[in-house]
């Protein structure tokens, strides 16, 4: 797929803004919390190590091999890969992150936004990702991670009872047009849309419109 260096850009801003406020927001949580209950089987520790892995995968990837046709996009990422790890193994591999962030997960944190995201400033657009979804560009990639940053930031932000940092606002942006272009893409697209406008599912007074 071809980016313009406008759209590099952005996306790469989208990605810096969205580690940062996971940064900012993981250096707030209250030493009492990590233990808290968060998300599913997972606690405050186990969503933080979680969210953690759109660096860490960033930072694996590029240094495997990347071979086979190019995943043209984002979207083709997310429909590839959906449905394809079992919810469990994915529970287990956040519980084994989030420990593996150590005793002051907010400074290991830290540490991880700090490397992965000079590695990204300092690798060019066309560098090639090795996913699970196949070979893909750096730029290609990076909005799946900026997607999985925002979702899970917020995930966070709810389970501590904090506002989610302002410097995840443009990642939010970003990855609502993401979410609409993969849903545009699935059988359930005309639920979605009902799901979206307020007809269905949503607390009252809640709708895109």
């Amino acid at each position: 797929m071809d980016i313009n260096p406008v759209d590099a850009e952005a996306v790469r801003a989208c990605y810096a803004g969205a580690a940062q406020a996971f940064m900012e927001l993981s250096g707030r949580v209250p030493p009492q919390a990590w233990t808290r209950q968060a998300l599913g089987e997972w606690d405050v520790r186990a969503l933080t190590g979680h969210t953690s892995r759109a660096l860490t995968t960033v930072e694996a990837y590029l240094g495997s091999p990347a071979t086979g046709e190019l995943v043209p996009g984002p979207v083709e990422y997310f429909l590839t890969v959906r449905g394809a790890t079992s919810p469990d193994a994915i529970a287990q591999r956040g519980r084994e992150t989030g420990e593996a962030l150590g005793e002051d997960p907010a400074a290991a944190v830290r540490e991880v936004v700090q490397r992965v995201t000079a590695l990204v400033r300092n690798t060019p657009d066309d560098a090639l990702v090795a996913t699970p979804a196949g070979a893909m560009t750096l730029i290609d990639y990076l909005p799946t991670r900026t997607f999985e940053l925002a979702v899970h930031t917020m995930d966070l932000a709810r389970a501590v009872g904090l506002p989610p940092p302002a410097s995840l606002t443009p990642a939010l942006a970003a990855s609502l047009e993401l979410a609409g272009a993969i849903g545009s893409r699935l059988p359930s697209a005309g639920e979605l849309l009902l799901l979206l406008t307020g007809r269905t599912g949503l607390p009252e007074n809640l709708s895109v419109l």
